[in-house]
């Protein structure tokens, strides 16, 4: 079983990395492996009394609740890895997401990025991200240290409370013109532009979401309109990630997120989880992010939002009951 397990995780593996795939084929294929092989999936699906042999379409495919990252180790049974990356759930139990393969969460990162920006190898990297540098675990963390690793600029660092070196740091790349990324939490993003208001022409701005319970919830909107204002841009990106996917969603500034091919993000009835909706009509999102190959590649997320006829999305809000944490989360009151 164990080696049957592992001979198909590198194919799959191997065929994902392909440029044209057929997304439903190989959903369904990582389905019925990921049926078998994960037994909290499995048991999963014995309760809803769904068969594996009778799902033939991705819209039978039932996603499993985010909440059971926090209560179950969601993996097959050949995956007994001790790496896991954690969720910076505020004032709950964590997430845990057992990760026996860095390799795919490397390429899938790095494929993703480079699909909507570019090679980031030539951007100066600039993380400001305290909440995430406080605790260990973050994908996150692991993400923007592996692109300021690469990046050919030296200069490419984290800042975690030093607002005045950032500031310096951005006016210089700015007089060189240097390509930059400025990627952070929101609550430091909106701290940074309040104390330290710099006009930016050679900077992008990323926010990744999140309060921390540092600061009052906003919508995303007022939030990218308090940064373009105090840095004198256009647009504010945003990125969407969580510990329990292993790929990531951008959007270039108007809250429009897009995915890469091996993602797929569908709106759900709230009253109903495996109704899914028509698209443009707002429900409760579920994700299929076939990189998570080694736990559960179809996830019903905690947040609310619109999927559109082109397989972009926007994020609403989380539903009332779920945790305020997460990469790409605001809670819209």
């Amino acid at each position: 079983m164990y080696l049957c397990a592992v001979s198909f995780e590198t194919d799959f593996f191997t065929a994902l990395k392909e440029p044209n795939i057929n997304f439903e084929e190989m959903a369904l294929t990582l389905f019925r492996f990921q049926a078998e092989h994960v037994p909290v999936y499995r048991q999963f699906l014995e309760l809803l009394h769904c068969s594996p042999k009778m799902v033939t379409q991705l819209d039978q495919i039932p996603f499993l609740p985010v909440s059971f990252f926090k209560s179950h180790q969601i993996r097959n049974a050949a995956n007994t890895s001790t790496f896991y990356f954690t969720s910076s759930s505020t004032g709950g139990i964590p997430s845990q997401h057992f990760v026996p393969e860095i390799k795919i969460y490397e390429w899938s990162f790095n494929a993703t990025f480079n699909h909507f920006y570019g090679p980031h190898t030539e951007l100066c990297i600039l993380g400001l991200l305290p909440s995430y540098l406080e605790r260990t675990g973050s994908s996150l963390v692991y993400m923007v240290s592996q692109m300021i690793q690469e990046s050919k600029y030296p200069k490419s660092n984290f800042f975690l409370t030093d607002f005045k070196a950032l500031h310096q740091q951005l006016i210089e790349n700015e007089r060189q013109r240097i390509p930059t990324l400025l990627i952070g939490v929101t609550y430091a993003l909106l701290d940074f532009a309040n104390q330290f208001p710099v006009p930016l022409s050679s900077t992008m701005v990323m926010e990744t979401g999140g309060m921390k319970g540092r600061r009052q919830e906003m919508q995303r909107s007022e939030i990218h309109s308090v940064l373009k204002q105090q840095f004198e841009l256009a647009n504010i990106h945003s990125e969407y990630g969580m510990t329990e996917l292993l790929t990531q969603a951008y959007s270039k500034g108007n809250g429009i997120f897009e995915v890469p091919n091996w993602m797929r993000v569908f709106a759900a009835d709230l009253n109903d989880a495996r109704t899914l909706l028509a698209k443009d009509k707002s429900g409760s999102l579920n994700v299929i992010d076939l990189a998570n190959i080694h736990s559960c590649a179809f996830i019903a997320t905690d947040d609310l939002g619109i999927v559109h006829q082109n397989n972009t999305f926007e994020i609403l809000g989380r539903k009332d009951f779920s945790d305020i944490r997460g990469c790409g989360l605001m809670y819209i009151p």
